[in-house]
Formats: C-alpha cells, structure tokens, sequence
C-alpha cells in the first residue's frame, strides 16, 4: 500500500534516526508496516512536524485507532521535538487529551512546541490533526534532561 507522507513546501526532510539512533522503533521503525509509517520534517521556525499514516494494527475500536497508538506517537514526536532542539531528555510525563476519534488508514499530522525550559525540565506540547481544522488529540509532555554518563 503506497502512503503519501511528504512535507508542506517549505518543510525541510529530518533525519530522526540519525539524531537518537535507533531507538526509534515501536513508532518509526517500520517504514512500510502496517503499524505506523513516519517520516519527520522542521519547519521554518524550526519546530519539528511528522506525518504520521496510522495502520490497520493500531485499530482499537472498530475502524478507529487505539489511544495508546496515539499515546506512543505523541511520545516518540514531543520527545524526539526536545532532542531536535538540543536536549538529550526521556520523557517524565505525557498528559493526553483525547478530542475525537481517529479512522485509520488515513494520514494525519503531528505539531509540536517547546513551551520552555528550566533547568533540566523542558515542557513540549503537541497535537495530533488533520493539517486543516480537526484535532484527534493533544498533549503535554515534561521531558527531563539526563545526565551525561
């Protein structure tokens, strides 16, 4: 199954991987499942977007994705969003709102922000949407700087 996942004009391709290595798997780590399939992008204000196809296998109630496929998607993109932006972090906790549901087999679009940093804490938000008008979720995420081994 062919799945468009490019960028808006303007939007310039990032290499996640590259940034954390591979411990992007249970979201991004089969590009041609039938899971997830991803592919990241900064804009021009370089916030990190991703677009994001959910699969047949994240189907919780029938024809919909589960809420924890848009627990771990929201995880992996506000995360990878602190790293993008220079802090090496594992996320401390993610606070999820659930707007509406999600029909799989489509592909829909994940913004984030950095609110602020203080310290070893740096606050992301993000939402889970159709590019347009419609949010399928929203969250918070306090991600939490390690230390260097």
């Amino acid at each position: 199954m062919d799945v468009d996942l490019s960028g808006e004009s303007g939007w310039e391709l990032f290499d996640a991987p590259a940034l954390v290595g591979s411990s992007l798997r249970f979201v991004s780590g089969d590009p041609d499942g039938q899971r997830f399939r991803t592919r990241y992008y900064r804009k021009s204000d370089q916030s990190l977007v991703a677009r994001i196809w959910f699969g047949p296998e994240t189907e919780g109630p029938p024809g919909h994705a589960h809420g924890g496929s848009l627990a771990a998607v929201l995880d992996e993109v506000l995360g990878l969003s602190a790293w993008a932006a220079g802090h090496a972090i594992v996320v401390a906790n993610l606070n999820v709102n659930f707007r509406c549901l999600l029909p799989i087999l489509q592909v829909v679009q994940v913004d984030t922000e950095i609110v602020s940093v203080e310290g070893r804490k740096v606050l992301v938000r993000g939402k889970v949407w159709d590019g347009k008008e419609k949010i399928y979720a929203e969250a918070e995420c306090l991600c939490i700087e390690i230390q260097a081994v």
